[in-house]
């Protein structure tokens, strides 16, 4: 029966493929912050996510299309679940 090595070698730098992969995706959900969104106009929930300036949170209802935009400023809320549409 083979045996694996004893011992494993990591090298600051290198990583495996699939490392790379699973700290990609961890970096990608890291950048992209996102708020809930329950959408009264069809019944339905999804997240919107933070636009590139960084100044609102905004998206579509999945649905119908109606669009929402939560701004970002001073005095704001600290809820991560809204109602729109």
């Amino acid at each position: 029966m083979s045996r694996g090595p004893d011992y494993i070698l990591k090298i600051d730098g290198l990583a495996s493929p699939d490392d790379r992969q699973e700290n990609q995706q961890q970096r990608s959900v890291q950048k992209r912050p996102w708020i809930a969104v329950n959408w009264q106009c069809c019944s339905v929930y999804s997240r919107i996510y933070r636009n590139r300036a960084g100044s609102a949170y905004e998206g579509r209802c999945p649905k119908c299309g109606t669009q929402a935009k939560a701004t970002i400023g001073s005095g704001g809320t600290n809820n991560r679940f809204f109602n729109a549409g």
